[in-house]
């Protein structure tokens, strides 16, 4: 027996997988309470201790590699020059490479934007700005800014290669750590996002890791890897291409409902399936991830609030319109934001935590999936695509624990269909649903890295 261990210091949990690398099967998994507050050893401990009771012909371990969201994972802020081209392009670097972005500035920033940033409980900041050889002033006015603030977090140049010099030279009169890369969005609406998201890697496993108090673990644990949520795409996306002669899923969508976010991964080119639909705006990765941090189950719970009224907030009970008064949401929502381990033990408390879910899974849905927008013109109307195309997915799938111990959690997952009310919204028609029962997908974008047949195996055989 060959055992790999998988590790994700999560903000709530460390879960651990284990791997037979010889038999290529599935140990068991396990997890216990994050004590990022002490030392993350001590419920790693607690979980290697659940899983070697429940597993005792595991043995020895052979090897170990580990991710991480603990401590509010890693936190950015992206700017660029257009807001709706290299900022929106720097921000999907970032949460590509698994990064919650707190901030996306653009043009030029000013003394306010530079106050923001130096407030801001941030980890790394992308500065973009211009195509090859477009504007350069911009990207350069922010160098100058960013480097007299003397932030002391690392800087990514993505920008406007003909800038990279000048800007280089600028960062060198300082302090900063700073890194030059290829430029987001070389041409317009073409998105090269790989080498700052290598670099953002980078800074997560020399830097941040340590930055978290996680450091001390690096012992035991061997090697961390990556942001649990790059983790979780990279499973996806091997999921959906297969590998060799291991044929995929095919396009899908991967739904993570958390009690601080809610993160929706989909991997497909989502180009307009109708002849008459003309696609408008920004290139879309093939790998997408989007976060919504004001959308979870419980740390995130009371921004639910601000969103849905009460009569809106009871048409996601299972059962219709529910008995449920304005006091006793608000009172329940702050009940869940206040304890985020709280579980609740009543049918009516967990079907208030299923309606939350709903509202998560809709919600975040309408903000990740493609519009068609129709427009009116004397010739006719004519019909634009911004976004994804995600009508013909055939595969979603659910993770996070809201969904694993739901007793339907497809009830929940319906929620991402397309919806009457939502027509413009290219969400799927007709898709069948998976359970990522045993929180396996981090641990197999960990495992793809070196084992991606393996992995590959493994989702398919353990997502029902």
């Amino acid at each position: 027996m060959s055992v790999q261990l998988l590790v994700d210091f999560g903000s709530t949990y460390t879960k651990l997988t284990a791997v037979d690398l010889e038999a290529e099967k599935l140990i068991g998994t396990s997890r216990a309470m994050t004590t990022i507050r002490t030392d993350v050893n001590e419920g790693f401990q607690v979980a290697l201790e659940k899983l070697r009771k429940a597993h005792p012909e595991m043995g020895e371990i052979d090897a170990v590699s580990a991710c991480s969201s603990a401590a509010g994972g890693l936190k950015m802020a992206a700017i660029g020059l257009v807001e709706e081209l290299t900022a929106e392009a720097a921000k999907r670097a970032c949460l590509g490479a698994g990064a919650l972005v707190e901030h996306v500035f653009s043009h030029h920033l000013g003394k306010k934007e530079i106050k923001t940033l130096k407030q801001a409980d941030i980890d790394i900041i992308l500065l973009a700005g211009g195509t090859d050889g477009g504007n350069k002033e911009c990207i350069l006015h922010n160098a100058k800014q960013l480097a007299e603030a003397g932030l002391d977090v690392p800087i990514i140049v993505a920008g406007n290669k003909d800038a990279a010099d000048e800007v280089a030279q600028i960062f060198q009169k300082t302090d900063i750590e700073h890194y030059i890369v290829d430029n987001v969005m070389p041409k317009l609406q073409k998105l090269h996002v790989e080498p700052a998201k290598d670099v953002i890697r980078q800074i997560f496993i020399t830097k941040i890791i340590e930055g978290k108090g996680i450091k001390q673990a690096e012992e035991k644990i061997g090697e961390f890897i990556m942001p649990t949520p790059e983790a979780v795409l990279q499973a996806a996306e091997l999921l959906s291409k297969g590998y060799e002669e291991m044929e995929g899923y095919g396009d899908l969508v991967v739904l993570d409902i958390g009690g601080a976010t809610t993160d929706v991964h989909t991997i497909g080119e989502g180009v307009p399936k109708r002849a008459e639909v003309i696609l408008k705006g920004l290139q879309e990765p093939f790998a997408k991830r989007t976060v919504e941090g004001d959308l979870g189950v419980r740390h995130s719970a009371n921004a639910l609030l601000s969103l849905v009224s009460p009569y809106e907030f009871r048409q996601y009970y299972e059962n219709g319109e529910q008995e449920a008064d304005e006091d006793y949401i608000e009172k329940s929502v702050k009940k869940r934001h206040e304890e985020i381990g709280y579980l609740p033990d009543t049918d009516e408390e967990r079907e208030f935590d299923h309606a939350l879910a709903r509202i998560c899974t809709d919600y975040s849905m309408s903000r990740h999936v493609g519009q068609v927008e129709v427009v009116y013109t004397p010739l006719g109307n004519m019909y634009y695509q911004t976004g994804k195309d995600l009508t013909d997915i055939q595969y979603v799938i659910g993770t996070g624990g809201i969904l694993i111990n739901a007793e339907d959690p497809k009830g929940i997952l319906h929620e991402v269909e397309h919806k009457s009310s939502k027509k413009l919204e290219l969400r799927p028609t007709d898709c069948d649903f998976l359970i990522d029962e045993q929180y396996i997908m981090h641990a197999m974008g960990l495992l793809a890295q070196k084992h991606p047949r393996l992995a590959l195996k493994l989702m398919k055989r353990h997502l029902v």
